[in-house]
């Protein structure tokens, strides 16, 4: 997600212990994990108000499915699938074969 690999992550442990302490890291890393679920939840219950404001018919939307680009997307590569089926050349038998 982050693109963040085990060196990294550990040198950000050891900026953290020089920085914060190591008394007092596994406190702030319990804060830091509780306000990473708070944000989770929050997300969810404001999609769930999304879900539920919009009404019928919206029961699997997915919140990437609102992204500008994912729609502008989805919905010109549906019109050029549907365009690309009406402007295949037909199959002809060359007369001169048979």
């Amino acid at each position: 997600m982050f693109n963040i690999g085990g060196g990294e992550i550990l040198a950000l442990l050891v900026v953290g212990m020089i920085l914060i302490g190591p008394d007092r890291l596994p406190n702030m890393a319990a804060d830091a994990a509780r306000l990473l679920i708070k944000l989770k939840n929050m997300a969810q219950t404001v999609t769930n108000e999304i879900k539920d404001n919009l009404g019928p018919g919206y029961e699997d939307l997915q919140v990437k499915d609102l992204h500008p680009k994912a729609l502008i997307k989805k919905h010109i590569g549906d019109v050029i699938d549907k365009s690309d089926l009406d402007m295949k050349p037909k199959p002809r038998i060359d007369p001169e074969i048979l």
